[in-house]
């Protein structure tokens, strides 16, 4: 049984759209979402002065459904291409989906 998961990734604006065309160029993706955040936390060394003032940093929120063996595969293709650019993710079983007619 392949076991479907959802895969979010938390990116800079910055990487944006570079994310958007590796995202795009990859076989095992159908497609995805992506949505503007804001992330908050206790960590001031991560966040400027102004985003520590703000209490957020506006960030971008990509998601992707996909089986195991893909999402496997696409976070070994985003450490390659995006070391080092603070790209966060996760990756969680999917119980359900599909779609209402």
């Amino acid at each position: 049984m392949n076991e479907h998961c959802l895969l979010s990734l938390v990116a800079a604006p910055a990487i944006e759209d570079a994310l958007v065309d590796w995202l795009l160029a990859q076989s095992a993706l159908s497609g995805f979402t992506s949505a503007p955040v804001s992330g908050h936390g206790s960590s001031p060394h991560s966040m400027s002065l102004a985003e520590q003032v703000a209490g957020r940093r506006r960030q971008v929120l990509f998601q992707c459904h996909l089986s195991r063996e893909q999402a496997v595969e696409i976070i070994a293709g985003l450490r390659a291409e995006f070391a080092g650019s603070g790209l966060h993710y996760w990756l969680v079983p999917i119980i359900d989906a599909g779609h209402l007619a």
